[in-house]
Formats: structure tokens, C-alpha cells, sequence
């Protein structure tokens, strides 16, 4: 796959004294969020993030950002700033760092606290530079200010990137939250200070710019969460994003409340709760934790299981539970709590999971039923105050679908930015900042990188779409001997099926046509083997879409003795 603008060309050599923008993953898609800023010949990246796999990409683990732009120059990179510990902004870092171990990594405690537990299973130790809000620090060619804003996991970063051609703001993701559980507000006066020195490009998350208003408080989510737990007879389970600490807290909280027990389910939610409460994220009440070895000990009406897979991943704790093939069962008279937003692209997964539950008998609370989830990205009334405080000269929407980001674009020009300073990109276009000017020239192949098991970018989209042939419309293999002295057909070939409806016997019907083709292409002077496999499909797959109305996967065997 090459980039999405094929009217777009490579772009020329970056101007002496101008700063250009080039983002691998998060524009046109909601993940895999890394962009890339060059000057003097230096580079900056800010995050470096995974993108989950859709039902038309099965078999795929993760997708990641295609580094070919910057494999070859890993020497000019100045450090890689992280903005939070999200996986769509932190999980495809072990796989840069295989391409140069070294590079510091930059962002707040827990954020790379998070970080440092994942590279440790890819055997690399990192170098880190822990930053907090008000902090400014000189990454190479790169100044850069760090300001607090308020998510849905604590202690996440916006990054002001200042360089002679001028100051990038990149929000990363945050919302403005007037109330968020751990006090830790979007810091709007370090907004407007940045704003009075004067933003020239404002690279600003997009997820929520098409819902008007503003985000509900966090607080108000407790409330609806005691609600449940007090109308459950039997266990709870709920299912949350594995970094989540916010949601776990209100989990916790209203667990000691009710005199429940919490297990947490799953080794990323095990791992990154243990990290948030050992740095004080998180506070366990006394006696409220228990291992989940010790499930067996409690009744169901003292149990609260916490694990992973609010999106409807395959492999995640709540699916397989949905699915029956989990230690935990859920039955009549449990209840089940989503407490995530849904991801777009993720509606399926997540509806096959809340009909697996529902079947199975257990009440299902999710987003579409009552308040148990706020988003953590600010919507169109929070973005139109920050282009209000920022006044910025340049406007660059990141982080969502097209969609998004075009609804972006619209509010900043509400707001009093020029239309043709608003840059409406997605991954591998090129953004240059001349003079004060931000605008599109060029763009570079950036393609997905997908992970199956221990290949990463061994899958390509031919590959895809070969699993998609099998897993839609069935397998057919051939087996044919040809004499290689007169070219006869010996013996009756032989065909197997996989994935098809009807009987193997239905397939005898095309016998015969599939030995006439073989020794008419033989008399033509076809003797290569690969030519006449492809007489043979060209035969079977004919008969197939006439007779069968399907377009299996054919696999032609044809060998000379």
C-alpha cells in the first residue's frame, strides 16, 4: 500500500529555517497515532502508537505505523516524546526501538512507567527522561514545553515544540474535564501563555469534533456504578481498557462500598494497575484486592472480576468468557459492565460479545444502556474554546477518522482561522511550515504494518485477502498426472474441498472438463506446469461461480510422470 494520495508526489528538500510535519498513523484512523517533525536535518517523534485489528483483517495481532519514511535515518532522531500511556500512542515502541535501541524516550512517570513494563518483555531496557507538566526541556534541535491535560489515564502530556520556524502545540489526547477524579485539570492558562507567545501550528485530537457540547465529568460515571452494584444479586464482571486507572479506581471504590472483593483478569490489567498503585495512581482500599486464584473462595454476590476486552477483541478476557472458554463463567442473575466508549470499527465485535453475555443470561450495562463511560477527547464546545484561548495561525486536525477531522476543520474555522489555514491531512502527507505558513507538499508511502504472531510487515494485504477467499467463500484444491511423453491425463484427478456447502460428489460434474482442458492446452505446446495449473483454475473456478455461485480459493496441482 502506498500513501492515500497518489495525486500527491514525494516532497521536495525541506527549506533552510522551515519545520515539517509528517504523521505515520492517527490521521484517517483512530490509532497507531505517530508523527514525525523534522528541522535542521533533526527529527522528533511524538508517540508511536498500535492500531487493533478490524474483522477483515483476520488473523492480524496489531497494526503498526510504516517507519520506511524514517528507517534510514534513525541517527537524526532527537528523542521520541510519548503523550500517554494508551496503547494506540505507546504500543508499537518496542518496534521502533528494534531499529535503534537508544533513542530517548520522553513523557510523564506513569506514562513511562508503562512503557518501560512492555519493553521489558521485548528484552529492551530504554533510555528514559520522565517529564512532568511546566517542565521544558531541550530535545536536540527541539524545545519543548510540557503542559498538563486531563484524559481518561493520568498523567497524560500536550507537547509545545518550539523551533526557528515557530511553535507546534500538540495536544495528544485530552478533554476539559472541570472535575476529573484525580484533580488534575486541562491547564488552560498554560493555553493562554502559549497562545499570547503565539501558536503557528496547532495539532489538535479530533475523536469527539463532530458531538456538540462538552464531555460529561468523570464523577458523574461513580454514582451510575454504585447504582449497578447495588442491584446485582450475583457476581460483576466489568470490562475496561487495561490502562484505564481512573475507571478501576471508581471499580474499587464502589466495590468497598458494596463489600465486595476485586480480581483483576488479564496480564496487561494486572500488570498496569500493580504499576499505577506502586506510583500512587491508584488507591486500593484496604482488603478490597484479592488474587484471582482465591475467586474459588468467594461467594458471587462478594465478587467483582475487572479484565480486559470492552472493544470485543478476540482473545481479550470478556470474549472468551462470552464464548464459554474462560475459568470465569457468567450465568443468570450476573451482570456485566462495559465501561468503555466504543472505538469505530469495533461495533461488531463488541455487539457478537454483549449477545454472547445476554444469551448466556447475565445482564449486560453498557454505553448504550446507561452512563457507565465518559469519552476522554474533548467535543466541539471544549475545541472551540481552546482555538479561542490559542488563536493559532495555522490549524492542523490529528487523531480520528476523516470524518473527524474534516468536523475539526470546520470549528476552527468557526472559530476565526483562515480556511486556508486549516490543513486537512492523513498519514504521509507532508505538512511544511514556511514562514508562518503551514501547507501540503507532497507525501510518502505509509502503508500498514501488520503483526501475525512473530512476523511484523511478513502480511500483506494480498495475504488478507487470500484469508478473506478462505474464511468467506471456501477452499478447492485440484490434484492432476499428466503423461510427459504424450500428454494424457493418467488416472482421475483428484479434488478436495474445505469451507464449501455442497458434497465433494457435486464436484465430479467438472471431472471431465478439467481433462479435456489438460490435454487440449498439452497438444497447444503447453508443458509447463505452472501454465497448465493455470488452465485448470481458470476451468474450476468458471464452474464454480456458474454452478455454485462462489468464488473459492483454488489450489491446482499438476505434476508429470
Amino acid at each position: 500500500m502506498s500513501h492515500p494520495h497518489p495525486e500527491l508526489s514525494l516532497p521536495p528538500a525541506l527549506p533552510d529555517g522551515a519545520l515539517r510535519v509528517v504523521a505515520l498513523g492517527g490521521l484517517g484512523e483512530v490509532g497507531r497515532n505517530m508523527a514525525v517533525l523534522e528541522y535542521g536535518g533533526r527529527l522528533l517523534i511524538i508517540d508511536c502508537g498500535v492500531l487493533f485489528p478490524e474483522d477483515h483483517q483476520p488473523g492480524v495481532d496489531l497494526i503498526l505505523p510504516d517507519f520506511e519514511y524514517i528507517a534510514d535515518r534513525m541517527d537524526d532522531v532527537d528523542g521520541i516524546v510519548l503523550t500517554h500511556g494508551h496503547e494506540d500512542h505507546i504500543g508499537a515502541v518496542p518496534y521502533l526501538l528494534r531499529l535503534r535501541s537508544d533513542i530517548p524516550l520522553i513523557g510523564s512517570q506513569l506514562t513511562l512507567a508503562f512503557v518501560e513494563a512492555k519493553l521489558k518483555e521485548h528484552r529492551i531496557t530504554p533510555l528514559t527522561h520522565a517529564v512532568k507538566e511546566g517542565d521544558v526541556e531541550q530535545i536536540g534541535a527541539f524545545s519543548c514545553e510540557f503542559v498538563a491535560v486531563n484524559h481518561s489515564i493520568p498523567d497524560a502530556l500536550a507537547v509545545a515544540v518550539t523551533t526557528g520556524a515557530g511553535t507546534v502545540l500538540h495536544t495528544g489526547d485530552f478533554k476539559m474535564d472541570q472535575l476529573p477524579l484525580d484533580g488534575r485539570i486541562t491547564d488552560l492558562r498554560a493555553f493562554a501563555r502559549l497562545g499570547e507567545r503565539g501558536v503557528d501550528l496547532f495539532m489538535v485530537d479530533s475523536t469527539n469534533a463532530e458531538v456538540p457540547g462538552f464531555v460529561t465529568p468523570e464523577r458523574e460515571i461513580g454514582p451510575v456504578l454504585d447504582s449497578v452494584f447495588a442491584t446485582s444479586a450475583r457476581k460483576i464482571v466489568v470490562a475496561s481498557f487495561s490502562s484505564h486507572v481512573h475507571r478501576v479506581q471508581q471499580v474499587l471504590d464502589a466495590a468497598a462500598a458494596h463489600d465486595r472483593k476485586v480480581a483483576l483478569v488479564g496480564r496487561s490489567m494486572i500488570r498496569n494497575m500493580g504499576i499505577a498503585a506502586e506510583l500512587g495512581y491508584l488507591r486500593v482500599p484496604d482488603g478490597v484486592l484479592v488474587d484471582q486464584k482465591r475467586m474459588g473462595d468467594l461467594r458471587d454476590d462478594e465478587l467483582v472480576l475487572m479484565c480486559t476486552g470492552s472493544q470485543g477483541e478476540p482473545m481479550a478476557a470478556l470474549s472468551r468468557i462470552a464464548n464459554g472458554d474462560h475459568k470465569v463463567q457468567v450465568g443468570i442473575g450476573d451482570t456485566v459492565i462495559l465501561a468503555s466508549s466504543l472505538i469505530p470499527g469495533n461495533e461488531n465485535s463488541v455487539y457478537r460479545v454483549i449477545n454472547g453475555l445476554t444469551r448466556l443470561g447475565a445482564r449486560v450495562v453498557h454505553g448504550g444502556n446507561a452512563k457507565v463511560h465518559v469519552s476522554g477527547h474533548a467535543s466541539a464546545g471544549e475545541l472551540l474554546y481552546c482555538y479561542n484561548i490559542l488563536k493559532p495561525r495555522n490549524v492542523m486536525p490529528v487523531h480520528g477518522e476523516v470524518r473527524h477531522l474534516v468536523a475539526n476543520g470546520a470549528l476552527a474555522v468557526k472559530s476565526g482561522v483562515p480556511a486556508d489555514r486549516v490543513v486537512l491531512a492523513e498519514d504521509g502527507v507532508v505538512v511544511d511550515l514556511v514562514d508562518g505558513k503551514a501547507s501540503v507538499v507532497g507525501a510518502v508511502p505509509c502503508g500498514y504494518v501488520f503483526v501475525d504472531g512473530s512476523s511484523v510487515g511478513g502480511i500483506t494485504e494480498a495475504d488478507l485477502k487470500d484469508r478473506r477467499i478462505l474464511g468467506d467463500e471456501g477452499f478447492i484444491s485440484i490434484f492432476a498426472v499428466i503423461s510427459s511423453t504424450d500428454g494424457k491425463v493418467l488416472g482421475t484427478p483428484q479434488i478436495q474441498a474445505r469451507g464449501v456447502a455442497e458434497d465433494d460428489k457435486v464436484f465430479e460434474a467438472i471431472l471431465p472438463d478439467v481433462v479435456s482442458a489438460l490435454e487440449e492446452a498439452s497438444r497447444g505446446g503447453a508443458v509447463d506446469p505452472h501454465q497448465l495449473q493455470q488452465v485448470v483454475r481458470r476451468v474450476v473456478g468458471r464452474w464454480a461461480s456458474n454452478r455454485l455461485r462462489r468464488r473459492p480459493m483454488i489450489i491446482p496441482v499438476v505434476v508429470e510422470a
